[in-house]
């Protein structure tokens, strides 16, 4: 694991950096390959579904229909099989850092919740960059 990872992973089991859910999902996340325009389409029509709905700024859930949007237009078996790889990784680099690994651990056993946190993930990183 790089250093930031490992900076992460340890700030997020001081508690410093929220849901450890999400940062986890966000991280393992990053050993999906996505195409840039795959992911600025999927993620454009997400906003729009947001922007529909009232105020684009609200706090967003996993169950929020923008996140599940997203989530959709992203999956594949193959983006799958590498967040769990993600995942699994994630596990045997935080086994010494309790809130970390039990973070990793539950989402090793919901992928599918794993998913849409990292499409929530996603979002919210297009939100503020837009």
């Amino acid at each position: 694991m790089d250093e930031p990872e490992l900076g992460i992973l340890t700030a997020l089991d001081r508690g410093e950096l929220g849901d450890p859910l999400a940062v986890v999902a966000y991280l393992a996340g990053q050993k999906v390959w996505l195409p840039e325009a795959e992911l600025e389409g999927a993620r454009r029509r997400a906003m729009l579904l947001l922007a529909a709905g009232g105020d684009p700024r609200r706090e967003l859930g996993v169950d929020h229909r923008a996140v599940k949007s997203l989530a959709a237009d992203l999956w594949s078996e193959e983006r799958g099989r590498e967040l769990a790889a993600g995942l699994d990784d994630l596990a045997l680099r935080a086994r010494e850092l309790p809130r970390a690994r039990d973070a990793v651990l539950y989402l090793v056993r919901d992928v599918d919740l794993a998913w849409r946190l990292f499409a929530l993930g996603l979002l919210a990183e297009g939100l503020s960059e837009g």
